[in-house]
């Protein structure tokens, strides 16, 4: 499983950056973080020890819904689904539907953090 590159970097010069790339003043380099966090603070937030490990639980235990993963891991389903919402809106956990249910899929375990 491939890396994600995650960037630390004010939300003035996010915003300044995403313009420069719509005028096509600057176009990002393929090991640019695709994850931008306002602070280190949001960032350790989001990729807590628990969150790794939930992570980790998806990545090696490929859970079929929800359900599954909260029984694998011992959390309620109502709190889960509510942190991989947020690991979804970051990119770092794709939902699946498939049927009747809703699968998680952690797309990284291992992350690269670039600060500006």
């Amino acid at each position: 499983m491939k890396a994600i590159v995650i960037g630390i970097m004010p939300q003035e010069k996010i915003r300044a950056r995403m313009l420069a790339i719509a005028r096509g003043e600057y176009r990002p380099k393929p090991g640019d973080p695709k994850v931008w966090f306002t602070s280190m603070k949001s960032l350790a937030e989001v990729l807590s020890d628990d969150n790794r490990a939930l992570l980790k639980v998806i990545s090696e235990t490929q859970p079929e819904s929800i359900t599954a993963l909260a029984e694998a891991t011992g959390r309620k389903p109502g709190n889960l689904s509510r942190t991989l919402k947020t690991l979804s809106n970051y990119g770092i956990v794709d939902m699946q539907r498939e049927k009747r249910h809703v699968r998680p899929i952690a797309k990284a375990t291992e992350f690269r953090i670039l600060t500006a």
